[in-house]
């Protein structure tokens, strides 16, 4: 099942998510097969991110929210919050490459 994920971080923690960003990276190429799209989500293009929003394959809500928390900007402490949704795509034949 697909599942859309948005990610709210904590107010004012900008050199948190700079200090852990490689590491944050790293982890989503490591779940590259469960996270399928990841980005920031930001006010206007070059301000700092308030969130993030993800596309992810997993077999339950569970299973999205257990591989949440081993997020590095959820171990330090960034993400304030997560949401969990089921995400059905449009048009399931259209290969998108984003």
């Amino acid at each position: 099942m697909l599942f859309a994920v948005i990610l709210r971080n904590r107010p004012g923690q900008a050199e948190l998510g700079a200090l852990y960003r490689d590491q944050h990276i790293e982890w989503l190429d490591e779940h590259k097969d469960a996270v399928r799209v990841a980005g920031s989500l930001r006010e206007t293009f070059d301000a700092t991110p308030v969130g993030g929003l993800w596309v992810v394959e997993a077999p339950s809500k569970e299973a999205v929210s257990a591989l949440v928390v081993t997020d590095p900007y959820f171990i330090c402490g960034l993400r304030q919050s997560h949401e969990v949704l089921h995400w059905r795509k449009a048009f399931p034949s259209r290969q998108v490459a984003v």
